[in-house]
């Protein structure tokens, strides 16, 4: 049976070890908005995507020189309709590319400004890590 990637499977504690990291560094990043787990209660739960996503922070991070608010300003100012390459009809009507003075979870007539949980759900997010985690490994 595979197992799906995005099943928060690792306990902070194992996600930590897998990363080589201290189980603190995972909590400034899930602080600093750059990762979040899963909660059960108390307890956060990571996935095999939060590994590698947290793998190609740490490479942005310790390789490239980038600090988490450099990280966090990359993340900003991609446009969504770059990361999902959007045809032209439909960037015509998307607000996020009419009004591109805010990125697009910063403003309030759409959905994911009212529920930011769902973001780590977002395509355009999810793609935005992978090809980000592509790109790092290319320059390596």
């Amino acid at each position: 049976m595979a197992v799906d990637n995005k099943q928060p499977i690792f306990p902070i504690s194992v996600a930590a070890k897998l990363l080589d990291v201290h189980p603190r560094t995972l909590r400034i990043y899930e602080e600093e908005g750059l990762l979040k787990p899963a909660r059960q209660g108390n307890k956060r739960f990571f996935s095999n995507d939060d590994i590698e996503w947290v793998s190609c922070l740490r490479k942005l991070i310790h390789e490239e020189g980038i600090s988490i608010p450099g990280v966090k300003k990359l993340l900003e100012l991609t446009p969504c309709w770059q990361i999902k390459n959007c045809p032209e009809n439909v960037r015509a009507g998307c607000t996020a590319y009419v009004d591109n003075s805010t990125p697009c979870w910063q403003q309030a007539k759409l959905y994911c400004s009212r529920e930011p949980s769902q973001c780590e759900h977002c395509d355009v997010f999810v793609k935005a890590m992978t090809e980000g985690k592509e790109s790092i490994g290319a320059s390596e």
